[in-house]
């Protein structure tokens, strides 16, 4: 008897993204969407990166213009490799996922200090 094994979803297969800052918790996002909000703050999306703090006053005005301009809900969470799940998808906004990053990177600009990210 030989068992055929069906590869895994891609969502599991990405790793998690860690945001640091000596003044602020880390900030544990999935791939996609820390991609997204590095994207958003004008970075490559490179992972590991950082942000070095003259840079932060530009990178916060990105962010913040993104959350505006954004669409209601993230809809790239609900993933085609998703067929066998029937839930709809979270509904969860740029603004809501962004905001533990705006708030660190309001902290690390109060302390001048950097911002790490990292798998």
């Amino acid at each position: 008897m030989s068992a055929t094994h069906q590869p895994l979803p891609a969502r599991l297969l990405t790793m998690p993204i860690t945001f640091k800052s000596k003044h602020s918790p880390n900030i544990l996002m999935l791939e996609q969407i820390g991609q997204k909000l590095l994207r958003a703050i004008g970075h490559s999306g490179t992972v590991p990166g950082s942000l070095a703090p003259e840079d932060l006053p530009a990178a916060l005005a990105r962010l913040l213009r993104a959350m505006h301009e954004a669409p209601a809900p993230l809809r790239e969470i609900a993933r085609a490799d998703d067929d066998d799940d029937d839930r709809p998808s979270s509904g969860v906004t740029l603004a809501q996922r962004a905001g533990p990053l705006v708030a660190m990177l309001e902290t690390a600009i109060r302390e001048s200090d950097h911002i790490l990210w990292e798998r």
